[in-house]
């Protein structure tokens, strides 16, 4: 297991008051999207990326599909495992480690990757730790491991937050934070509250995309980029990118 990841801190401190967010109440409607543009049907193997407590899993496994859901943290592992329908289940696992999980590669029917699960939450400090992949970008080392898990022919469905969103709204004052226009990443230092009301300040640290590096993206990794649309939590859709969104919902397929 590779050194622990910043957001483990966080998640611990979260706990079940991570499905309080409002960004987590629209998972039924997102998971209707999921449906239609993964073409999944009841039977088929998901691998749920960056799963959190597991809400995408459990609604996809209450529709028949064979859901494994994986975390860096051990505390939304633990919140998943509870009351968890039959076909889903949970593991604590380092998404950056997929590259290298051969016991998962071309495993899958789908891979979903959503509201920044792993994608999107490495810095500069949490590319790989080995030598050989030195100074790789971890966003790039966890895309390809996602694509590793497909099958020939399945699908990801993967949520960017948006390049442009943010520098819009930071240019009209919107969005109180620092985006690093070299490395394309945003940080921000906001409160978040435990189950029991207890207020932490913390730093949250978003890669930010354009649709132009997600296809590129796909391109490196063996994927063909079916569509990217324009969305937000609750709102998956087909409305093309435009930049008043704050995520893009990129759906691609294994070659």
């Amino acid at each position: 297991m590779m050194q622990d990841h910043w957001f483990e801190g966080l998640a611990d401190h979260l706990g079940s008051a991570y499905l309080r967010y409002s960004f987590t109440k629209g998972t039924v409607a997102e998971c209707d999207h999921l449906f239609d543009v993964l073409s999944l049907n009841a039977g088929m193997r998901v691998l749920d990326v960056g799963c959190g407590p597991g809400r995408h899993a459990h609604e996809l496994a209450r529709r028949g599909v064979e859901v494994y859901g994986i975390d860096i943290s051990q505390a939304f592992i633990d919140l998943a495992r509870t009351g968890a329908p039959e076909g889903a289940t949970f593991e604590r696992r380092d998404a950056r480690e997929l590259v290298d999980a051969d016991d998962l590669h071309r495993a899958f029917d789908a891979v979903i990757c959503l509201c920044q699960g792993a994608f999107g939450l490495m810095t500069a400090s949490d590319g790989p730790s080995d030598a050989e992949r030195s100074g790789v970008d971890g966003n790039a080392v966890v895309f390809s491991g996602l694509a590793a898990c497909l099958k020939a022919g399945g699908r990801l469905a993967l949520s960017a937050f948006s390049s442009y969103f943010v520098v819009q709204a930071q240019a009209k004052g919107e969005y109180p934070s620092d985006f690093d226009a070299n490395s394309g990443v945003n940080h921000e230092r906001t409160e978040i509250r435990n189950p029991d009301g207890v207020g932490a300040e913390v730093d949250l640290w978003t890669a930010c995309y354009t649709p132009r590096e997600l296809r590129l993206l796909c391109a490196l990794y063996g994927l063909e980029a079916e569509s990217i649309s324009s969305v937000e939590p609750g709102a998956y859709g087909s409305d093309l990118p435009h930049v008043d969104s704050p995520e893009f919902l990129l759906v691609a397929h294994r070659m």
